[in-house]
């Protein structure tokens, strides 16, 4: 089946991750792609970082001793990977074999912001009280072509975090809010060609985006619970979200493609949850769910990962 719209239509690799019988990704929360088409796959499985062809064979895995929530994930130009922890309060930097080069944070050492983790999701962003240092609870990495670090703090803080390539810290900005330059919720983040910051601030339902000095610029909101995004070469937009859709703009904001679970199909939708999205050298799509997370709590196998071909 065939989804989208005029040039940006896709098909469905229907079971395209190949696992062996019995395995499950649970969530995945993160996906990042290398120059070799190589997706490093991070879930909340036994195994946190499965790294696939493109073809949906599985290479290899590792991780198994570095994370306790896994959360979301950027490759860098010289193949290193970070990731990010939302339950253990820290970004760490892996070579392509799973070796730690860096840890960002102090592992189980959240910063203070008012933050209560209770269960519902909600009711603990609404204890946020004021911003903190890094970090409480962070959710998005992202690389500027400078080599910066940039990271979206999340869950229990309400902030963007600037790093040198080294680590250290250069400046934060953002505050518990929904003015420009406040957040509800800073999921993702993507650094574009000109080294703006995009960032998906969740459950303020936009994407604002900044300068590289954190200086706010705009604001999209044709968007419900935007979960991740990435821009490609041509300077287009690929979004998910937590409305069970994926949706596509120019970079000027124009909407050029949008799908999901449009006949509200409750036994075998689409999407439950999309949170990752990722593009390879071709430009097919591959999207990752956390519908074991969401309040379905579905296992939905192989098709926590989809792809769909361009």
């Amino acid at each position: 089946m065939r989804y989208g719209t005029g040039k940006y239509q896709y098909e469905l690799v229907d079971g395209w991750a190949k696992l062996a019988e019995g395995e499950s990704f649970i969530d995945i929360s993160g996906i990042s792609i290398d120059s070799q088409d190589r997706l490093y796959i991070f879930n909340r499985s036994r195994r946190p970082m499965m790294v696939f062809d493109c073809e949906g064979n599985l290479l290899t895995s590792w991780g198994e001793e570095h994370f306790t929530h896994a959360h979301g994930s950027c490759i860098g130009p010289d193949g290193s990977i970070y990731c990010t922890d939302d339950r253990n309060h820290t970004v760490t930097k892996f070579d392509a074999d799973g070796n730690v080069l860096m840890v960002l944070g102090t592992k189980n050492n959240p910063s203070d912001t008012g933050y209560r983790d209770v269960p519902d999701l909600f009711e603990g962003i609404s204890t946020i009280t004021k911003e903190g240092p890094p970090f409480n609870r962070p959710t998005g990495v992202a690389l500027s072509s400078f080599g910066e670090i940039y990271v979206a703090d999340g869950y229990g803080n309400a902030r963007v975090h600037k790093f040198s390539p080294d680590g250290k810290l250069l400046f934060s900005w953002g505050k518990p809010g929904s003015g420009p330059g406040q957040f509800r919720l800073p999921h993702s983040i993507f650094i574009d060609k000109k080294n703006r910051v995009w960032v998906t601030d969740r459950e303020n339902s936009r994407i604002q985006i900044f300068d590289d000095k954190g200086k706010f610029l705009t604001q999209w909101t044709d968007l419900i619970r935007p979960q991740d995004l990435i821009i490609d070469e041509d300077d287009t937009v690929y979004i998910s979200e937590l409305c069970k859709r994926i949706s596509i703009f120019t970079i000027d904001g124009k909407l050029v493609a949008r799908w999901g679970n449009e006949h509200h199909d409750v036994r075998n939708p689409l999407f439950i949850a999309p949170h990752a999205i990722a593009l390879d050298s071709k430009g097919d799509l591959y999207v990752g769910e956390v519908s074991m997370s969401n309040a379905m709590k579905v296992d939905r196998g192989s098709r926590t990962v989809q792809k769909f071909a361009k």
